[in-house]
């Protein structure tokens, strides 16, 4: 997914982290040159509708626009992990 608005230097990356081991979800998270913030989940549907919809808000210093979901095709690894800005 891509998250847009106020969503870097705000510990959004950190956050989702956070959320996603709390809802047991595979997956990583990156900022984007753009300004966005890039994510990729993988685990039950119903924690990944949860995480999606957690993002929509995000954390407090947050402001986020637009949240766009876009499916995956390369495979998730296990753990959750932080990935270096693309």
């Amino acid at each position: 997914m891509l998250i847009r608005g106020k969503v870097q230097g705000v510990w959004f990356r950190g956050w989702i982290v956070r959320e996603a081991e709390r809802l047991a979800l595979h997956g990583w998270v990156r900022n984007r040159v753009d300004g966005s913030v890039e994510a990729a989940f993988a685990g039950s549907l119903g924690a990944v509708r949860e995480m999606i919809e957690r993002c929509r808000v995000g954390p407090p210093a947050a402001q986020v626009e637009q949240v766009e979901e876009l499916p995956v095709e390369t495979p998730v690894g296990p753990g959750f992990v932080q990935k270096p800005t693309c």
